[in-house]
């Protein structure tokens, strides 16, 4: 077999040969062509093409990074991204629908805002964990573990856009009803906020309250009597429980209080006054008796409190009683500061304890002791030093 000789074929059939032996790839542009040597028939030879160089040809080498999204658009255009975002949208689970990979769940979604709360979550697990899901109706959250995150039972519809069902509704009802601890609790507080009310109102009451009702009525009883004994009424044999006879002055301490018939606490000693041991008690003689213990008693503490500072007497303190017509003056000489109530004896004649040897005419304190109790008795004893008619005019002990 002889090679083909260009004679034989002639210039068309060489050029046709040598077209066929060309890389569809490296076709030069129109009107040129890459080897220096080809020249089509009738034509000029042209001039010789320099090669190329090397380095204009090199291929740069591919990023060490891989980016599918900018791959796809760099290639495929804006179709391609399109394809991708719905392909980023979340399948829907069906119980109807066949299983699927677990790639089509797991592709990547854009980030969501966490306001986003009403929208569907993605349920991952098997047929089971669907339908339990799905019969709660939305009443959990898949974190991004897969855990379910439970909702409170008094979500309302407005929480998660879905009304309650009927048990979630009764779970709630009984969630918000209290229980018979908190109910007890609730009962017990009351109870003793209510006691502490109570006490609170009584020691106020006792405190002041007390103290202004009872001076009140004992400065009412005092100008009752001075109006009296102006108007000239006459001098009674003897004076009723609670009827006022006379006034005691103190002062050293600034008492200034009538005296009445009786140690009645009603009557006489919750009114402000000081009473008068008579014989519904332990009866002692009046001041202008010859000779005697004219014995009297007070309050301590509330009620006017008119015996609250006696332990305060020193002895030669004067202590002044003012009747109808006579001042009588007593000088402190002595003071008990503790016995038993049942201890009588300190009203006798010739008191016990007092210091005091032989009848005379001498005036016994009583109170109560330790101050707000009435555990024992305080007595304070005097003796009287001046007898002066109100004709003469008030005695030095008030006139200093």
């Amino acid at each position: 077999m002889t090679a083909l000789r260009p004679e034989q074929g002639g210039a068309g059939g060489f050029e046709e040969a040598v077209r066929h032996l060309d890389d569809p790839l490296n076709d030069p542009l129109p009107g040129q062509h890459p080897s220096p040597w080809f020249r089509a028939a009738g034509s000029q030879e042209p001039e010789p093409v320099e090669p190329q160089r090397v380095e204009s040809q090199r291929v740069e080498p591919e990023p060490e990074w891989y980016d599918p999204e900018g791959y796809a658009q760099d290639w495929y255009g804006d179709a391609a991204a399109g394809a991708q975002e719905a392909v980023r949208e979340p399948v829907r689970d069906d119980e109807t629908v066949a299983l699927r990979t677990a790639d089509t769940r797991r592709i990547a979604a854009p980030e969501r805002d966490s306001s986003q709360e009403s929208e569907a979550p993605v349920v991952t697990g098997g047929r089971a964990a669907r339908r339990k899901a799905a019969k709660k109706g939305g009443g959990g959250r898949r974190r991004a573990g897969g855990a379910l995150e439970s909702q409170d039972a008094g979500t309302s519809a407005e929480d998660d856009g879905k009304p309650l069902t009927r048990v979630e509704a009764r779970q709630a009802a009984r969630a918000a009803k209290p229980t018979a601890g908190v109910v007890a609790s609730r009962a017990i507080g009351e109870v003793f906020i209510t006691l502490g009310v109570l006490m609170l109102l009584f020691v106020t009451y006792q405190l002041w309250w007390s103290n202004i009702r009872a001076h009140s009525l004992a400065g009412s009883a005092r100008h009752h009597l001075e109006d009296d004994w102006a108007s000239g009424k006459g001098k009674p044999d003897s004076f009723e429980p609670g009827q006022g006879f006379a006034i005691l002055y103190i002062p050293k301490l600034d008492v200034v209080v009538p005296i009445a018939e009786g140690i009645s606490k009603p009557k006489v000693l919750d009114k402000g006054m000081v009473g008068h041991y008579d014989k519904d008690s332990v009866p002692t003689p009046m001041p202008d008796a010859k000779t005697g213990n004219f014995a009297i008693a007070g309050h301590r503490n509330t009620h006017g409190e008119p015996f609250r500072y006696i332990n305060r007497l020193a002895p030669g303190d004067p202590i002044v009683v003012e009747t109808q017509d006579t001042y009588y003056v007593y000088k402190m000489a002595s003071r008990l500061p503790q016995t038993s109530p049942s201890n009588t004896s300190v009203l006798n004649p010739i008191p016990a304890g007092s210091g005091f040897t032989k009848a005379g005419r001498y005036i016994t304190l009583t109170t109560c002791t330790p101050e707000f109790t009435s555990t024992y008795r305080m007595i304070v004893w005097g003796k009287m030093v001046e007898e002066r008619p109100r004709s003469k005019g008030k005695p030095d002990a008030l006139v200093e």
